[in-house]
């Protein structure tokens, strides 16, 4: 059985993780060799300021995936505009050779996708109809607009 790492903050224990996957402006494949080991510290060093942190990533030749713990205290739109964002401006000083005054160009594209990751739902749905807490009888007595399905 996996242990559960939870972490806490003053008032909450917390388990967020996300999988975020966003790619270079054009979907150019720019991810290789040294960028690409360069970019692996430069996102960790980043999550940390953010105190978050990845737990996995990989560098592929035209996208980046990462799994990643984000504070609840931050959104996740938070968190990966900072990465992403200094992160440009990390590969424009020390691979494009500009030194300063970077602004209105980027190397990310502007979007991102992004998905939960949670427990395991089997387990959560047992657990639910094993204290007869299911989505119907939660949300029928809540909320007369909700109608359940199924």
């Amino acid at each position: 059985m996996a242990i559960i790492q939870q972490q806490t903050l003053n008032h909450s224990v917390w388990e967020c993780k996300y999988h975020i996957v966003w790619i270079p402006k054009y979907r150019r494949k720019t991810l290789y060799k040294e960028l690409r080991q360069y970019l692996g510290e430069i996102f960790h060093n980043l999550a940390k300021q953010k105190e978050c942190y990845i737990e996995e990533g990989h560098l592929m030749g035209d996208h980046v995936h990462i799994l990643i713990s984000i504070p609840p205290k931050y959104s996740v739109s938070q968190v990966v505009g900072f990465i992403k964002g200094k992160s440009a401006i990390a590969i424009a000083r020390n691979y494009l050779g500009r030194k300063k005054n970077f602004t209105g160009q980027s190397f990310w594209a502007r979007g991102y996708h992004v998905s939960t990751v949670g427990r395991d739902e089997e387990k959560i749905r047992k657990y639910n109809k094993k204290w007869n807490l299911t989505t119907s009888s939660i949300l029928a007595n809540s909320d007369p607009r909700v109608r359940s399905i199924g």
